[in-house]
């Protein structure tokens, strides 16, 4: 088990003797001395190898040693300025080649160049199990853990039990076809497009329910904030409204955001960038769904009422607002059985979506989620859904004593790509899986 890391090392003493583990990063070569650039997961130092002080064979091994090599440095550390322990190496007294290359790629993957070139995105996809070590992707994927992290201490200090749902499901949300299937034992069953429907009966019993996982999608999109596979934060709550649950997400957003800006500025230097601040400060307009289509029908937009809202509408919708904006009562028609039916306008749910500012896009979906079995039997049967046996227990959970409920979907990548700015939520998973592309690695 590796014990010291480069971190470790900075914090010591001038002229301590260590020996440290990690890759090489770059190599100079001036005459007779080789400056070596090593990384691990914590930081870079500088390695200094002076073949006057050295052998000639020890020398040599360091001067043939290539970029991404894993290598054990026994030297001496020492700090040129003492009041700035980043000005400072390590004097290299001898070299252990752990693992040495063999398969040389081309940008270097710890090198400095643009991750989100265009011209490059095919060759980091198709390679990304070894772009994954590119500082600018790690500080991506570093983000991500601390985001999610902070999304359980809110669910943790807000009440919130987790529920591990199924990925492997019988029940698909939308259509049959929106879903990618699979056979089990004679059964067509889907992988999981939402769990929202075992969250629901898992909050009669706990209150408040939540889960943290991957969804998958089999309806195919090229737009940059959809993937096949992504990450989905569900959550549900017994006893409340629309109201609430949007209140309770611009809470959500806000602390996010605070945390982020608080606690995340270092890691994200390699990536150059800062955290959008737009969600900082509820509530956040709000606009009808007719109320955007309108709009956009004005702009030259050819809207139709009853159409779903696409990435396009959505980012000229955004050039109204500096801040998140929600779009309040999605048609029935675009809406899958599960939410309420607006008692004041029956062609609307009870639905509505937050829009990322900036041209981003849809973040999340909130609803009020119907508790009474014969509304429930109505919108299944509007969405030829009754009679179908593979939602038998979805019905019985709505006819033993279930309450009103609210619920909302965040999307996890496109949380990130918002908050970060960058150009895809394939740029925000460790291991994107894109439309039309093989799955590989």
């Amino acid at each position: 088990m590796n014990s010291l890391f480069i971190r470790d090392v900075l914090n010591m003493q001038d002229s301590t003797e260590i020996v440290l583990h990690g890759w090489v990063k770059g190599k100079r070569h001036y005459k007779n001395v080789i400056f070596i650039d090593l990384t691990d997961s914590t930081g870079n130092i500088q390695i200094v190898v002076d073949g006057s002080h050295l052998t000639k064979e020890t020398f040599e091994s360091f001067k043939g040693i290539g970029c991404e090599s894993a290598v054990e440095i026994t030297g001496v550390y020492h700090i040129k300025n003492i009041r700035d322990q980043q000005d400072a190496n390590i004097e290299a007294r001898s070299l252990k080649i752990i693992s040495a290359v063999f398969k040389h790629i081309y940008p270097n993957p710890r090198s400095d160049f643009d991750i989100f070139n265009p011209g490059l995105s095919d060759h980091l996809l198709k390679n990304r199990h070894l772009y994954i070590r590119n500082p600018q992707i790690m500080a991506i994927l570093r983000f991500r853990h601390m985001l999610m992290s902070f999304m359980r201490d809110w669910f943790n200090q807000n009440g919130f039990i987790e529920i591990n749902a199924p990925i492997l499901t019988s029940v698909p949300l939308y259509e049959d076809d929106s879903a990618l299937s699979l056979d089990i034992n004679g059964d067509k069953v889907f992988l999981t497009q939402c769990v929202g429907y075992y969250l629901e009966a898992a909050a009669q019993a706990f209150d408040r329910v939540y889960n943290m996982g991957p969804s998958f999608r089999g309806e195919e999109s090229h737009s940059k904030r959809h993937l096949m596979e992504y990450w989905h934060i569900k959550a549900e709550l017994t006893f409340g409204g629309r109201e609430d649950i949007m209140v309770l997400i611009e809470d959500i957003i806000k602390y996010l955001t605070q945390r982020c800006i608080e606690n995340t500025r270092e890691i994200l230097k390699p990536l150059g960038r800062e955290i959008c601040q737009d969600g900082l400060n509820p509530p956040y307009p709000r606009l009808s769904y007719e109320e955007a289509v309108i709009y956009l029908q004005k702009q030259g937009v050819d809207m139709q009422y009853g159409k779903s809202l696409g990435s396009q509408d959505e980012e000229i919708l955004s050039k109204l607002y500096k801040s998140p904006f929600w779009v309040v009562g999605i048609p029935r028609t675009v809406e899958p059985f599960p939410y309420c039916i607006d008692q004041q306008d029956e062609r609307v749910t009870m639905v509505a979506d937050l829009i990322a500012s900036n041209g981003y896009g849809e973040l999340l979906g909130v609803a009020e989620k119907i508790s009474d079995i014969a509304m429930l039997d109505a919108r299944m049967k509007e969405k030829g859904r009754l009679g179908d046996p593979r939602y038998k227990w979805v019905r019985e959970v709505h006819q033993s004593g279930c309450v009103p409920h609210i619920a909302f979907g965040m999307g996890v990548e496109r949380l990130i790509r918002w908050l970060l700015n960058i150009p895809h939520v394939r740029d925000a998973i460790a291991f994107p899986r894109t439309f039309r592309r093989h799955v590989y690695p």
